[in-house]
């Protein structure tokens, strides 16, 4: 089964809030618990679940497969009472479409910060493979930053907004929020690398013409009996061709020497 590339260490990190969206309850494994989706706003969904979702390990798929999306901005509002490092972790699978610029949407924080801009989660992975986003942001004094954007006022609550953009509507699998530093929060493992050549190769034979031969590769194995090199004929018979013309020759003289 495929297994986080990092470890949680709770002693460096600890999970603030986590929720399944679109569905029940489920603990994964590293054991972060997500509560049920309770949120009232847009529409759950389970399409996903007729898939089995590329990089997630089997027993976490459902954090992939279900979601929550609205035909408008929507999203979830966080009590966080500490201050600190935070990291903001949210779970996407591309279920539905099929292609690029399908669902292109916005992440914001808070109404005024814009994490991420045009997420089309197709463009990035594909479909039906999980991808995760890291938004780090750090509490103090009262106020709050999100990456390296300007720090606004903070009163208690992080809410994580969906913007709907001109393609299709927002969503969101799954969101975990950690108190630590990005670099120790759990990811998934790394997308295989699959190779151009083979990948071509694969294209061309796809698009080829049904009615096509395909070329005979190099040093191609026969089968039947060796012919045999018509030049080795030609060769043999040309020894012969001085003698037959000497004996057409010697035969009518040797009848013209009888006569006389």
């Amino acid at each position: 089964a495929l297994q986080s590339d990092i470890a949680i260490d709770w002693v460096r990190i600890r999970v603030i809030y986590a929720v399944n969206c679109g569905s029940g309850a489920h603990t994964d494994l590293n054991g972060v618990h997500y509560q049920a989706d309770r949120l009232s706003v847009g529409t759950s969904s389970d399409y996903g679940k007729s898939l089995q979702i590329e990089r997630a390990a089997p027993a976490d798929q459902i954090l992939y497969q279900t979601e929550r999306y609205h035909v408008a901005d929507f999203g979830y509002t966080v009590p966080i009472k500490d201050e600190g490092d935070f990291v903001l972790v949210l779970k996407f699978s591309e279920v539905y479409f099929r292609g690029s610029k399908l669902k292109v949407f916005d992440i914001r924080i808070n109404h005024q910060h814009i994490a991420i801009k045009d997420l089309d989660i197709y463009d990035r992975v594909g479909y039906g493979v999980a991808h995760d986003e890291y938004i780090p942001f750090t509490v103090k004094n009262g106020n709050i930053r999100v990456g390296s954007s300007y720090t606004s006022p903070f009163s208690g609550s992080l809410y994580v907004e969906f913007v709907k953009n001109y393609y299709d509507n927002p969503k969101i699998n799954a969101f975990v929020i950690f108190k630590g530093k990005v670099e120790d929060v759990p990811r998934l493992p790394p997308i295989e690398q699959q190779n151009e050549e083979d990948a071509q190769q694969r294209d061309e034979e796809q698009n080829k013409p049904e009615d096509e031969t395909p070329k005979e590769k190099k040093n191609r194995k026969t089968s039947g009996p060796k012919v045999q090199d018509p030049y080795e004929l030609q060769e043999g018979s040309s020894i012969l061709y001085p003698i037959l013309i000497a004996v057409a020759l010697f035969v009518p003289t040797l009848l013209c020497l009888c006569k006389l």
